[in-house]
């Protein structure tokens, strides 16, 4: 079984709060829009981190992160990547590689609006955990934490991290 917690958007920030989380994760994984290298710096240091560029992030961030990642975790095929859309609307940029070969996880940040679907047509789940930094038009900081146990994703919660 692998933990989980999956985030997007800080912008740069960080606080105790998101560390209390990330040291009860055994995987961190970031969505895009670090902002600081700073956050991911930190975030490394508490736990293996998956994590993409995002529009934001500055060619530092860029040499350190792909775009896209694509691996497996367990059994669990899973890709991140910033801006990718949600099931129905797929950004240009994905639509073709996912309705090729679609991952059974699929995750992105961007619209600091925390979305999680199930795809019925290619049969994969969408999450994106909203935004965690305190940079946008959101109302509620978020996250997500979440189990993988073989081939099963559990145990989905919504942490809010309180108002921006």
């Amino acid at each position: 079984m692998t933990r989980i917690l999956l985030l997007s958007d800080t912008h740069s920030h960080i606080d105790n709060t998101i560390i209390k989380y990330a040291r009860q994760a055994d995987e961190i994984w970031h969505a895009g829009d670090i902002g600081n290298l700073k956050v991911t710096d930190t975030l490394k240091e508490i736990a293996p981190l998956r994590a993409v560029y995002g529009n934001i992030d500055d060619a530092e961030a860029r040499k350190e992160f792909p775009e896209n990642n694509r691996f497996y975790c367990e059994d669990v095929e899973v890709w991140i990547t910033h801006i990718g859309g949600y099931p129905g609307r797929y950004d240009r940029n994905v639509r073709e590689i996912i309705q090729k070969n679609p991952p059974r996880l699929f995750i992105c940040g961007h619209s600091h609006i925390l979305k999680v679907m199930y795809d019925k047509k290619l049969q994969l789940l969408h999450m994106n955990p909203g935004a965690a930094g305190k940079y946008g038009f959101h109302q509620v900081r978020t996250m997500l934490r979440f189990q993988i146990e073989k081939d099963q994703i559990k145990e989905l919660e919504i942490i809010e991290l309180g108002k921006k």
